[in-house]
Order: structure tokens, then C-alpha cells, then sequence
């Protein structure tokens, strides 16, 4: 039959898809499955790793017995994933030693805040990896791991224990335990690898107290991981493109040159913008990441990467905990119903603020409250705090760039809001670009895992087969557009 299709598995915070994409870059099918979120304390986020196991591969095992899928007809799989997440487990039983640190857990703040408390510390961090100190990234979260799990630290010096992000854990389990790799875009997540030597840093495993033998080996994001070996799957598919959920998407997007950017509206909100071989050091909070760059880029490639840690949660939150609305698609009518959000602003830092503040004490606020205030003032209130969000970002990558960002590709649940990307282009005074697939982070994975194969020949064919959308204009002048932020700011300073 030829190589017909490429398969994403696109591994994500609250759910697992296995995305069937074919020669055009056309999303064929798609299986999605959700598993539990776990909150055992205020702060803490956790998943079950087995949980996410079963829901990824569930997806995909569903996905090819309703295309007869073989190894005939697919060329290779792609994963991408959450980032920063940590699992620890015995290579020998294959079990996981607890359940995973997802990257919103906020419990190893205190441990930050004990090793990376001196400036000379949090400047060496930076250098090195590109990150600012926090608990979001994975390095706090293995050592907490070993510190409270009984027996763990031994095991792990010991060399019975390994550690992956969640790409890693996916592909040994895929390969049927024979590979224990990652991408440099999910290493540079870590806060343990030097993102200009290209490798584990050993001052800082020092630091974190981490064996190395624990650590996967780092390898090119379009490059050979493997080929499958799990019951339900097709024997030999080769695993060739693993990125990060927010670099897959900006590969996805085609954002291959340098000063292209794109933002995603999932669960959290991430801007990326490509900056070619540079690694800038931010000066406005923001993080040098790692990109995913196509196989004959013989060089690493960085990015400017800002985080927001409550986008598509917030409107979760407004339907699951407030009862405010049935479904997310019910925003934009309802904020559309309503002339302005009456005064009110929403600062959701449900779990700190993330870039530009990076302020973990922060909580959510909702100020501006009125007798007149109604369910539609309150959704669009959050609906506009995406976008106000995502602008302190653009500002912040503005000035570590030194360029004006005229456009911004989007993607994304929440970037099928018209009125939100509407809202977006008026409060940047910017264009949006939305293209005509919003899936660009499983698209991103296809694409890497496609390159590396030989099914597509290069990034201009990549090119050639992305279609915009639709385009969104600013309509506010800049006296209008500095209005809006103000109260916005306003509102940040109270939740801080």
C-alpha cells in the first residue's frame, strides 16, 4: 500500500490523542481519551503515570483498528507531550515508583527557594539552562521524589530507577523498554541540561542531588527513537520526532525562521518566539528554550519562550467549579452579549502568575464586582484575561528580542474563540493568524516524525501545505487599546 499516513501521539495535560495525518498535512482522524487530574493538597497537581499510559495507548490502539493501520501504511509516529512533568520508575517491573509531578505542582517551591536562593546561583541556572529557578520545571521534582519516596534515593544511585519527562516514559514503554531517550526540546525543560554545551550538566545534578545514571540520553527531535514493540500496536513503526507540546507547535505552525512566533491557548497559554541560532538571556522574565528544528539543521536553534500557567483551565474552571457555562463554546456568545465586561477583571493565578512575574505567592482574583454584574460579564472578564495575559508576553519578547511583533500565529482549543482572537489583535494592536488546522502541536509531531522519515522531503513542502485561516485585525487605537491594559495591570498588582 505505500506509506499512506504519519500518527501523532499527542500526550497532554488532561487527555491523550493518537492523530491520524495524511500526505496533505490533513488531520484524517483523531481518538481522544481524558484521565483523572489529582489534587492531593492545595498546590499540588499529580497524574497517575499508568493512567496516562493506558489513555495514549488506548487512542492508539483505537485509532488503528479503525484504519487497519500496519506497517505498511505508516510511515512513522511522532509524540508530543507536556512538558517539565516527572516520572521516576523501576526499568526491571516497569512501574512507577509514584505518581507523576505534573508541571503545575506547586510543592517544591520550598526547595527552589533553599537551593537557588543567592543570586550567583539563579545567575548560573539561567546561563546554563536558559530557565529561570522555579518549581515548574522538572528538577525540584525529581529530587523530591527521591526525598519522600521510601527507598528512592538509594535505588536511583544505585541505578535501578529512571527518570523521563513524559515523552520519555511513553517511548521505553512503546519500544517495549529498549530505549531511554528524549529530545533536546524536552531536556531543555528540565533545569538540568546545558542548553549550549548540549548536554546533562553535572554541577547542576549536583546540586539537585541527582544520579546521573538516572538521566535519558538527549537526542535530535527529528531523529530515529526506536521502532514499536507493545501488544496492540504494529511491530516496527519507527518512533522518529519527539518534541515538547509548545516547541511541536511552533514546528507546527512553520515558524522555522528566526522572529516568527506563535501562541497557543491550551490549558496554560505559551508564546514562542524562534531566534535562530541566538540563545538571548532574557531580562524580562521570560525563558531561552530549545527548538525543534528539521533533520538538516546541523546546528541547536533557541526560542524566547513566555509561560501563562491558567488559560484554558480558567474557562474549565468557570464550567466545572462555577457553573457558569455548559461548555467552553458558550464563551463567545455570551461575551458578545455584553457590550464590555462591566468593570470586571479576572486575574486567574490559580497557582502563582506565571511569565513576565513569575510570582508564586500570587492567587486569583476577581475585582470590579458590581450589583449589575452578570454570568456574561464574568465569562468575558475571562475570556479577556487570555488575551491581556498574552500580552504582558508579547511586550516582555518584544523587548528581549528587540523587535515589534506585527503578527502572531495562534492555535489552540481556546484560539477557535472569535471573539477572544478579535479581543487578542485589539489589546496588541497586532495581527492574528489562525490557521485552517488548529491541531498545530500534533501537526508538529507528524511533521518532525515525517521529515526524519523521508515522508515529506523538506520544510518547503511543509510550507506549501499550510492554509491561513482566517486573519484578525486590530480595531482599537492605541489610547483605547493602553485603557484596557491599565485596569488590567490594575487587577495584577492586587492578586500579587
Amino acid at each position: 500500500m505505500g506509506d499512506k499516513y504519519v500518527i501523532a501521539l499527542d500526550q497532554g495535560t488532561t487527555s491523550s490523542r493518537a492523530v491520524l495525518v495524511d500526505r496533505t498535512g490533513a488531520m484524517v482522524d483523531c481518538v481522544q481519551r481524558a484521565y483523572q487530574q489529582i489534587y492531593p493538597q492545595p498546590g499540588w497537581v499529580e497524574h497517575n503515570p499508568q493512567e496516562i499510559l493506558y489513555s495514549q495507548l488506548g487512542a492508539l490502539t483505537e485509532l488503528v483498528s479503525r484504519h487497519a493501520l500496519s506497517i505498511d501504511n505508516v510511515a512513522a509516529i511522532g509524540i508530543d507531550n507536556q512538558r517539565e512533568t516527572t516520572i521516576v520508575w523501576d526499568p526491571t517491573t516497569g512501574e512507577p515508583i509514584a505518581n507523576a509531578i505534573v508541571w503545575q505542582c506547586r510543592r517544591t517551591a520550598p526547595i527552589i527557594e533553599e537551593l537557588c536562593g543567592t543570586e550567583e546561583v539563579r545567575a548560573s541556572i539561567q546561563s546554563k539552562t536558559g530557565l529561570l529557578p522555579d518549581a515548574y520545571f522538572s528538577a525540584s521534582k525529581i529530587k523530591w521524589l527521591l526525598d519522600n519516596v521510601d527507598g528512592a534515593r538509594e535505588r536511583a544511585e544505585a541505578g535501578e530507577l529512571l527518570f523521563g519527562t513524559v515523552d520519555t516514559w511513553l517511548v521505553w514503554v512503546l519500544t517495549g523498554g529498549l530505549t531511554h531517550a528524549t529530545d533536546v526540546t524536552n531536556a531543555s525543560r528540565t533545569m538540568l541540561y546545558n542548553i549550549h554545551k548540549g548536554c546533562w550538566d553535572e554541577d547542576l545534578l549536583s546540586l539537585f542531588d541527582i544520579p546521573q545514571q538516572m538521566m535519558p540520553e538527549v537526542r535530535p527531535s527529528a531523529s530515529f527513537f526506536g521502532e514499536t514493540s507493545y501488544p496492540g500496536v504494529p511491530a516496527g513503526i519507527p518512533i522518529c520526532g519527539v518534541a515538547g507540546d509548545q516547541q511541536s507547535a511552533l514546528f507546527g505552525q512553520c515558524c522555522f525562521e528566526t522572529g516568527q512566533a506563535k501562541n497557543t491557548y491550551g490549558t496554560g497559554c505559551f508564546l514562542l518566539m524562534h531566534t535562530g541560532a541566538d540563545a538571548p538571556i532574557s531580562r524580562n522574565n521570560l525563558v531561552t528554550t530549545i527548538v525543534a528544528s528539521p533533520p538538516e539543521v546541523g546546528h541547536t536553534e533557541y526560542a524566547l519562550e513566555g509561560s501563562v500557567f491558567v488559560a484554558g483551565a480558567l474557562i474549565q474552571w468557570l464550567r466545572d467549579e462555577m457553573h457558569l457555562i455548559r461548555s467552553a463554546e458558550e464563551t463567545e456568545y455570551l461575551a458578545k452579549s455584553v457590550p464590555d465586561a462591566g468593570g470586571v477583571t479576572i486575574v486567574p493565578a490559580f497557582t502563582g502568575l506565571g511569565a513576565p512575574y513569575w510570582n508564586p505567592e500570587a492567587r486569583g482574583i476577581i475585582c470590579g464586582l458590581t450589583r449589575g454584574t452578570t454570568p456574561a460579564h464574568i465569562v468575558r472578564a475571562a475570556l479577556e484575561a487570555l488575551a491581556f495575559q498574552t500580552h504582558d508576553l508579547v511586550r516582555a519578547m518584544e523587548a528581549d528580542a528587540g523587535i515589534a511583533l506585527g503578527e502572531l500565529n495562534v492555535d489552540g482549543g481556546a484560539s477557535r474563540n472569535d471573539f477572544l482572537m478579535q479581543f487578542q489583535a485589539d489589546v496588541l494592536r497586532a495581527t492574528i493568524r489562525r490557521p485552517k488546522n488548529i491541531e498545530t502541536t500534533s501537526l508538529g509531531a507528524a511533521f518532525l516524525a515525517g521529515l526524519a522519515s523521508g515522508y515529506w522531503s523538506g520544510t518547503d513542502e511543509l510550507r506549501a501545505l499550510r492554509s491561513t485561516d482566517d486573519v484578525f485585525s486590530s480595531n482599537t487605537t492605541r489610547d483605547e487599546a493602553d485603557a484596557l491594559v491599565a485596569g488590567w495591570k490594575d487587577a495584577v498588582r492586587r492578586a500579587m
